[in-house]
């Protein structure tokens, strides 16, 4: 059975999957003052964190109309689509809506929308694995139940160095704790169910990030099984930071790094980390 694996550009996938003939990626857009950012092969993220830190607003994100959607799921018998948080975006309920509108017309054709209940690294991870049932001949429906259940197992953590993007896009409405910005607060976060939660804070990136990797400690015993995805916005030496220390503390079985593409940079702003396992 052909088959294909669509993510909304948070997912954050390679230009090498992407040459891989069953990846897809949805782009998002992002308003910048009037001037569009589509997030796909064009991104160019030196020039978009120039504008964002130039424009006195916020920018805004939109998702993928259906009908776009739809256009990445032709020549495929199963499809497996990923979005980012349901929670957290309209891109789920648009490819939800894509899935009934495509089924009608294309009875044969087999499509499962998975709410990643995270976002850009947990994406990442997400799609690697379904790509590994895929390629391991599982049926459709045993992917979609192994998918579920490492979806609802998988743990994402993160530190921002702003959250004002977040915040000002609604995004932080289970967050009740103040930073305070002026003393170098840094908050460390989670994923709860797809809704973002505050775990701690520390004075300053280094020590939030070194109390995030902390906290995996208290998430599991035994990791040499796990792969780990640790994503970045434009600070690729912290993220290698990060995967060494946990790395040396964990005994992860791999750990990827990647760069944060546009939406996932939009939210993670400048010098943003990220983590799933």
């Amino acid at each position: 059975m052909k088959f294909k694996i669509v993510g909304d550009s948070c997912t954050d996938l390679l230009p090498e999957d992407l040459q891989k003939p069953y990846f897809e990626s949805v782009p998002l857009t992002i308003d910048i003052g009037g001037h569009e950012v589509v997030d796909d092969e064009t991104f160019e993220q030196l020039d978009f964190l120039k504008r964002v830190d130039r424009y006195e607003k916020c920018p805004k994100s939109a998702c993928p109309s259906p009908e776009t959607y739809m256009q990445h799921f032709a020549d495929a018998d199963e499809v497996y689509v990923i979005t980012l948080s349901a929670k957290l975006s309209g891109s789920y309920n648009s490819a939800q809506l894509a899935k009934k509108l495509y089924e009608q017309e294309h009875p044969e054709v087999s499509v499962h929308i998975f709410d990643s209940k995270s976002a850009a690294a947990g994406q990442y991870l997400l799609a690697k694995k379904l790509e590994q049932y895929a390629l391991s001949g599982k049926s459709f429906d045993e992917i979609v139940e192994l998918g579920s259940a490492f979806r609802d197992e998988m743990n994402t953590l993160f530190v921002l160095e702003s959250l004002d993007t977040l915040r000002k896009n609604g995004r932080l409405t289970g967050v009740k704790a103040v930073v305070a910005a002026a003393l170098n607060i840094k908050p460390y976060m989670c994923g709860e169910d797809g809704v973002i939660a505050q775990l701690g804070q520390a004075r300053g990136m280094k020590k939030a990030m070194h109390k995030m990797i902390d906290h995996i400690g208290l998430l599991g015993s035994d990791f040499s099984a796990k792969t780990a995805v640790v994503s970045h916005c434009n600070c690729e030496g912290r993220a290698v930071q990060v995967k060494q220390e946990m790395m040396e503390r964990y005994h992860f079985k791999e750990i990827l790094v990647l760069p944060t593409r546009g939406i996932s940079s939009l939210y993670a702003n400048d010098g943003g980390i990220i983590i799933a396992f």
